[in-house]
């Protein structure tokens, strides 16, 4: 890898861990604002609202611990690299999402067989729309700059995000709807329904890490890019075939075998090599790629019936 290569990716690095590093300040401001709102109404519905910030919390620093092992570079145990462990933070997040659920459920039937009475004062709300706020704009930033940086645990912690957005808007409806109607009932049943909500989100956090885990391939898209780009610098070279993909936290694996004239020297082949490699990193800056160079008589000899003439 070149020192130009090196220093980027150390720059992204440090931009993943500084926005793990902010995921963590802002779940503090926003669960003290939402901790603050549910003191103020007694509201249950407020409650479960704080609760799944404080599991925001705990997956933002599981975020961070994981970008930390995540950059730590391949060694005798773990001659790929450790980039899988972001897909463990996720997973992580994924079931304390379902676990915040499960107390939530807890927390309403308590209220449906021991009805409350709503306190709404209007600096309650507020504090609770400030904090959802803080989100929505902390949840832009972090699906946005985790899909720059090829980052599952960022964009899993932004979709949680947004997920919280939701469901507080949802929440200050209902407590007010339950404030103004009398129907005190409702504020536990909207609770049960953010209950249901994060739990979706939970299973969606999970089964997209496990297709990580499981060595799923790159999207349609990035893989017509990729044979585009291998089209377009294997000049010298007869077809490409055996095109195999899959992510591994921000690194894209590639490999593929080249076929080369027979007579072709091995200083020629190597050169096609380092010319599609280079495009390839260009294109996709975390890309990891290996090349096995075949002799001509192997041509149309795809074990996946992949093949792309040159």
């Amino acid at each position: 890898m070149t020192d130009k290569a090196t220093a980027k990716q150390k720059k992204s690095l440090l931009s993943a861990r500084q926005l793990a590093v902010g995921s963590v300040l802002v779940a503090v401001v926003v669960l003290a604002l939402k901790y603050a709102a549910y003191a103020m109404t007694n509201s249950v519905g407020l409650y479960s609202d704080a609760l799944e910030t404080l599991i925001n919390l705990a997956a933002a620093f599981a975020v961070l611990v994981a970008l930390r092992l995540g950059e730590k570079p391949a060694d005798h145990n773990h001659q790929f690299g450790h980039h899988k462990a972001e897909y463990l933070s996720a997973v992580a997040e994924g079931v304390l999402v379902v676990l915040a659920a499960i107390t939530i459920f807890m927390e309403a039937l308590d209220v449906f067989r021991a009805p409350r009475d709503l306190s709404v004062p209007i600096i309650g709300l507020a504090l609770n729309g400030l904090a959802g706020i803080i989100n929505a704009v902390w949840a832009y930033a972090l699906v946005r700059i985790g899909r720059q940086l090829r980052s599952p645990a960022l964009v899993a912690d932004g979709r949680h995000l947004f997920t919280d957005v939701i469901t507080s808007i949802g929440v200050l409806a209902g407590v007010g709807l339950a404030k103004l109607t009398g129907l005190n009932w409702l504020d536990p049943l909207l609770a049960m329904f953010v209950g249901v909500s994060i739990l979706w989100t939970g299973w969606q956090l999970i089964r997209g890490s496990l297709s990580g885990l499981m060595d799923e391939a790159i999207d349609q898209e990035e893989l017509q890019q990729l044979r585009q780009t291998i089209m377009d610098n294997a000049d010298g070279a007869i077809e490409a075939h055996d095109i195999r993909t899959r992510h591994a936290g921000r690194v894209i694996f590639v490999e593929f075998h080249l076929v080369v004239p027979s007579k072709m020297t091995v200083y020629s082949a190597h050169a096609i090599c380092d010319r599609i490699e280079n495009a390839l990193k260009k294109e996709m800056p975390h890309a990891v790629v290996t090349i096995h160079v075949e002799p001509e008589y192997m041509a149309n000899e795809s074990v996946f019936d992949d093949i792309l003439p040159i």
